[in-house]
């Protein structure tokens, strides 16, 4: 039975809130906890296959041109050395994990340095690897290939321009304006788990294990690179060890994994290094951003600017999205927005973390800190001032705004001293010490998803769908919705994800999966309680469902042997066309910044966030936190370095990159705003995956002004930059 749900208008009553069992909304510990503390629960590179052959990926060393031969003898008179892959088919950069676009293939041809242009196989991954370094590769390298964003000409992404207004005429006659440059460097994704494959062939048919989010996209991405029809290809990504953007897309593991398994008749692992995994799969682009903010006397916004330059490679389509929140987040009735991408041969720019308000949050907060202490206007008032009751370019109606709230809120937890503000009031030794404040705001998804729900004759409950779970609490989430909606314990219900024989889910991206994935829940439910009603000879109004009970009965009473299966189906319909839908919050900092070495400590942070029905606290509180880590990233010790002479990465792990480490983080608080946004989804929820790290770095930012005095205009804001920027 499939049952089907098309939101075209808001959805203002709700079955959850009057179900019985009492599960959804509480801090359930996560259902996947236990076997991930313990090892069982297997990743991408540790399903046990038998007689599976090693594959290790060959990176190009030219920056841009042509492969003109590969010598395979050397590395195929090695030990143990089986083939050396170097078909057209093998992809040279991940595909982006969105609906009808393919990874690019064709490795003869560079685009950039450490390129995949082969893989090695080999009995022993050891052997792979050494055979790998022994390749010699004959080139047709072109000289001159634009590797800073700065020296090339730009291309205008028209869909991001905005033109409403006059801002030059505000600017100029505005009692109080400011106009900055603000720059932020580029990140990895950085995932606990690098990206490895397994494949294996049955026929025409073939298996993948892999490490991968989107697998409703990803299986036609690796059909279309192998040639083969979407129906004879298996993707199983059961646990991710983390995404953030990297694993949206079909990478280069899987798809040589997989034409390597068919040339040799047998299973095969391609692994990639951490080093691998940064310099080949993609990288968050830098921005230089141009803020331009004018007001009157009373601090009200009259101008709004923002511009951005961001890059990739030639040919994709993918520019990082830094305007996305600036659009709606605030006033001003003179507007200009505009992204330019600068065309240069680094490796691909993609999804990383939160894409757009990641970096454009940051320094859009930042210059609102600035306005805010020339207007002579706190803050938290500043904003609070200029909040829009509108979408300030579109004229449409926010589904909820909590950003008020979460202002209000987010101040009183942290203790916020209102009022105009002036750096430098407390000193500890040779510590400056300060706090600083700035809003936070991710624009909200929902993605098509389905998803099967079978009460089993025994009063369990199946719930199944290839949506991923990527360390977000997808198990979990999805246990509770039917375990509320069919009134049974979480241990009652079984939930199997990351398979593509299940029905097609939303994927993990965007923070969209618990909204889109579990409304596709809750339709099936929906349909489950509508039959269970007629079984019981009572309304669905009537129906009580709770702990395995429909009223006095049990459900295996109830059900009689009989089995009931329901696919559910939810689609977002054309409701976003009437309306802005967001998450918001708002960030609290307190900081010391050292008068002799710049160096910045955080030593306390407040998250107060709104975004929808609250699923499960403690699972969202962990994405919080995870956010908020991040936001220290950004703001303090995170940035890729690329060698300015052929483009490659020169910090490619873990020692180099600079991710935060728990003596980097301090005491953490976070704050939920709750709400229900009838707009979102059915159930009322929106994403809180990326919401948390969306404009907690200008928090930080901001703190180190307050406390030193020292405005840094470029992310991270490493010793070196806060002391140049000091005063006297």
């Amino acid at each position: 039975m499939n049952a089907h749900f098309k939101q075209d208008e808001p959805v203002t009553t709700n079955r959850l809130d009057d179900m019985k069992q009492g599960l959804l909304g509480q801090p359930v510990p996560r259902s996947d906890g236990l076997a991930k503390v313990t090892g069982t629960a297997p990743y991408a590179a540790e399903y046990p296959v038998e007689n599976c052959a090693e594959g290790v990926l060959v990176g190009a060393t030219i920056t841009k041109g042509r492969v003109v031969s590969i010598d395979k003898e050397g590395a195929l008179a090695m030990p143990g050395v089986l083939a050396v892959i170097d078909d057209e088919r093998l992809t040279t950069r991940a595909a982006q994990g969105t609906a009808g676009e393919a990874p690019v293939q064709s490795p003869r041809t560079i685009d950039y340095w450490g390129q995949p242009i082969a893989l090695v196989v080999a009995e022993t991954f050891a052997q792979a690897r050494d055979a790998a370094k022994q390749i010699g590769v004959e080139y047709a390298s072109e000289d001159g290939a634009p590797l800073d964003p700065e020296a090339v000409e730009a291309e205008e992404s028209e869909d991001e321009t905005v033109r409403q207004g006059d801002l030059d005429a505000a600017m100029a006659d505005a009692a109080h304006a400011i106009d900055v440059t603000i720059e932020t460097g580029g990140h990895a994704s950085a995932a606990m788990e690098p990206h490895a494959s397994i494949a294996q062939w049955d026929g025409d048919k073939v298996t993948v294990h892999a490490s991968l989010q989107m697998l409703n996209y990803n299986i036609d991405e690796l059909a279309d690179s192998l040639g083969v029809e979407a129906k004879n290809v298996r993707l199983v990504s059961r646990y991710v060890g983390g995404g953030f953007g990297s694993k949206l897309g079909v990478s280069e593991d899987v798809v040589s994994a997989s034409i390597a398994a068919r040339e040799l008749g047998r299973p095969v692992r391609v692994t990639m290094s951490r080093q691998q995994v940064f310099q080949m799969i993609m990288r968050r682009s830098e921005t230089r951003q141009r803020l331009r903010l004018a007001s009157d006397d009373a601090g009200d916004l009259t101008g709004f600017g923002h511009e951005a330059r961001v890059s990739n490679l030639p040919g994709e389509t993918f520019a990082e999205p830094v305007l996305q929140s600036s659009h709606f987040l605030y006033s001003g009735a003179n507007r200009a927005l505009k992204l330019e991408v600068a065309r240069i041969h680094r490796m691909t720019a993609g999804s990383v973390r939160a894409p757009g308000e990641a970096v454009g949050m940051p320094a859009l907060e930042a210059a609102m800190d600035e306005l805010a202490e020339k207007a002579g206007v706190d803050p938290v008032e500043f904003r609070l001032r200029n909040i829009p009751e509108r979408n300030p370019e579109e004229d449409l109606p926010f589904g909820s705004h909590k950003l008020a709230e979460c202002l209000k809120q987010g101040a009183k937890a942290f203790g916020w001293e209102s009022g105009p503000r002036k750096p430098r009031q407390r000193q500890d030794g040779e510590w400056w010490r300060g706090t600083g404040m700035a809003s936070a705001a991710r624009v909200h998804n929902v993605g098509e998803a389905k998803a099967r729900v079978t009460l089993k004759s025994d009063g369990t409950a199946i719930v199944q769908t290839d949506m991923t779970d990527i360390g977000t609490g997808t198990y979990t989430i999805l246990g509770q919705v039917a375990g509320e909606m069919l009134g049974l314990p979480l241990e009652r219900v079984l939930v199997e994800l990351g398979d593509t024989r299940h029905p097609a889910g939303p994927g993990s991206g965007g923070s969209w999966g618990a909204a889109s994935a579990g409304s596709a829940v809750y339709v099936a439910c929906n349909a489950l309680r509508a039959k269970l009603a007629e079984m019981a000879d009572v309304s669905e109004d009537e129906l009580s469902l709770a702990d395995g009970k429909a009223g006095n009965r049990t459900l295996r009473d109830l059900l009689d042997g009989e089995e009931l299966s329901v696919e559910g189906h939810y689609e977002p319909g054309d409701i976003s066309d009437g309306y802005t839908a967001s998450g918001f919050g708002a960030f609290f900092a307190e900081v010391r910044v050292n008068r002799f070495t710049g160096e910045t400590r955080v030593e306390r942070m407040v998250g107060a966030f709104g975004f929808g029905r609250v699923l499960n606290p403690k699972t969202a509180r962990s994405q919080c936190l995870g956010g908020m880590t991040w936001s220290i990233g950004v703001a303090l010790t995170e940035k890729l370095l690329f060698d300015p002479g052929d483009g490659h990465l020169v910090n490619c792990d873990l020692a180099e990159y600079h991710v935060p480490v728990n003596r980097d983080v301090p005491d953490v608080e976070v704050v939920f705003v709750e709400e229900r946004d009838p707009v979102a989804s059915p159930i009322q929820a929106k994403g809180i995956g990326e919401l948390g790290m969306c404009g907690g770095a200008a928090a930080i930012a901001n703190a180190i002004y307050n406390a030193s005095g020292a405005r840094v205009y470029h992310y991270p804001m490493t010793p070196d930059r806060v002391l140049a920027a000091l005063p006297e």
